[in-house]
């Protein structure tokens, strides 16, 4: 497999993987965006040359817009294979990319989020605990943050802010960021969705590195929350949203 890293230079004539739609498209433009903003912060997108998703995006762990205090490591944004392109060790190629990436950089490890059972829009720890990483800190939603050292430094962990995932408002809220493409579609359809069914729901936009190093959940580009309780971090449509208010 033939491997491109996305830079600020090419970003405009590859394609991104999680969308792989046009240009011009919501979801392209503001995932677009917000990489550009990312990449002199040392953001790396690393993704295969075959049009599918297949990819890895890392950056400093002091620079990722989550509630994590790990400084010196490499914070995985997102490792994702699927489709056809699963079963082929693209995974392991990439994660070893990365590896090697942080090494040559002097980071102490890595670390990304995960949990016990493997969850939508997750790694799967399976695959992590095989690859030598290990649970670092767990929030009370069962999201962990696990790392894998390059030496015997102190681990990662949350900020306490994301330990004990809460909020005091009433109704559906929503925490994103424009890191994750969907967003800038379904996010809109479930205000909507909300507005026109008589649904008590707000959509909360962290836009700054700070706001999402000190929401109230370990997981930023998506987390909804009811009646002050963490729910889900598995991006829905109307229906999906519609099927989970109705249950």
């Amino acid at each position: 497999m033939e491997y491109i890293r996305v830079t600020k230079e090419n970003l405009e004539k590859e394609h991104i993987c999680c969308a792989i739609t046009n240009n011009k498209d919501v979801q392209v433009s503001s995932k677009k965006a917000w990489l550009s903003d990312r990449f002199e912060e040392g953001l790396v997108f690393l993704k295969s040359a075959e049009r599918g998703k297949c990819f890895i995006e890392y950056i400093p762990a002091e620079y990722a817009w989550v509630p994590i205090e790990a400084d010196g490591y490499m914070y995985i944004d997102c490792l994702w294979v699927s489709g056809s392109l699963k079963g082929h060790g693209y995974s392991t190629d990439l994660l070893q990319a990365c590896i090697e990436d942080s090494k040559e950089k002097g980071k102490k490890g890595l670390c990304i989020l995960s949990a016990a059972k493997k969850r939508p829009f997750l790694s799967d720890p399976k695959f992590l605990t095989y690859k030598g990483f290990k649970v670092a800190d767990e929030a009370d939603n069962g999201v962990r943050l696990m790392y894998l050292q390059f030496d015997e430094d102190i681990a990662p962990h949350f900020k306490e802010c994301a330990k004990h995932p809460h909020i005091d408002e009433k109704g559906y809220v929503l925490y994103y960021t424009n890191q994750c493409p969907f967003n800038a579609k379904y996010v809109p359809i479930l205000e909507e969705t909300a507005a026109s069914n008589g649904i008590a729901f707000k959509a909360i936009k962290l836009d700054s590195r700070e706001a999402a190093q000190n929401a109230p959940t370990p997981i930023t580009n998506y987390a909804l929350f009811h009646d002050g309780e963490y729910v889900t971090n598995e991006q829905m449509n109307d229906k999906k949203f519609l099927k989970l208010v109705n249950s």
